[in-house]
């Protein structure tokens, strides 16, 4: 969707979310949520698989009953109600795994909240799937510390995934984990299907959205972040890079948009 705005908000301040207790990134998530609908915008995709895990349905309710807005740049209102609907990371996983799956014996890998939450295993499961999970809390200190192809990796890669049974698909269930994508094919071999939920959320999300008419021009893209903005610049270049405009947020403003709403 190269012709839409995008608003991101990354809450580097607090991170890692994953081992956090649930009912903190709960809080957290619906601060983030409610600055985002207090923005204007249109949807809202919760990127990251342990607030999928843990906060989805509370997100969806929440922001099923907003009333105005004033637009990304504070100008013109939004009359309400309105709904604004809520995607999460963990059921286009999902999909994207019952899809590639030729024996149902799935895997997943995550942070200490997303596998504790059990959303991935009961939604595969539900499926007539097999699931098997594991904890990886220190793949995404690795991935931030631009480690991804070093011995160190492929060595807790190992340690992690020593103990899984037979499968032919694994689901990265974190957003860091497919910069390790090497290193985990490696691991479990060339007959496992490593899955990354990313292109599954975003056609979904396509699919919501009208088309853009014809020559229209590029959208703007805007992070929000809440801690250092060179430090979230350098990680993103490591998972990436960044494009579009860098902007401090502070976290008490995100705690100010809660109780707004309370």
């Amino acid at each position: 969707m190269p012709h839409r705005d995008f608003v991101y908000l990354g809450d580097t301040a607090r991170v890692p979310y994953g081992r956090k207790p649930p009912e903190m990134v709960v809080d957290f998530a619906t601060g983030i949520a409610d600055f985002l609908c207090g923005l204007g915008v249109e949807g809202l995709v919760v990127a990251c698989n342990t607030a999928s895990a843990v906060a989805l349905p509370k997100l969806v309710e929440r922001c099923a009953r907003w009333d105005t807005a004033p637009g990304l740049d504070g100008q013109v209102g939004i009359p309400g109600p309105r709904n604004v609907p809520v995607w999460g990371v963990i059921d286009p996983g999902v999909e994207a795994a019952t899809r590639v799956t030729r024996t149902g014996r799935v895997g997943v890998i995550g942070t200490k909240g997303t596998i504790g939450s059990g959303a991935y295993q009961s939604r595969l499961e539900a499926r007539g799937l097999r699931s098997w999970a594991q904890a990886c809390p220190m793949l995404v200190h690795v991935v931030e510390e631009g480690l991804a192809d070093s011995p160190e990796a492929e060595i807790l890669v190992r340690h992690y995934l020593s103990g899984r049974p037979e499968m032919d698909t694994l689901i990265l269930g974190c957003t860091h984990y497919p910069v390790l994508r090497d290193v985990l094919q490696r691991v479990v071999g060339d007959a496992v299907t490593l899955v990354d939920s990313a292109e599954v959320t975003a056609e979904t999300v396509a699919e919501a959205f009208e088309p853009a008419p014809r020559h229209t021009a590029p959208g703007r893209v805007v992070h929000f972040v809440t801690g250092d903005p060179v430090a979230f610049a350098h990680t993103a270049g490591v998972i990436g890079g960044v494009e579009g405009t860098i902007v401090p947020l502070a976290v008490t403003e995100l705690a100010g948009a809660c109780r707004s709403m309370a």
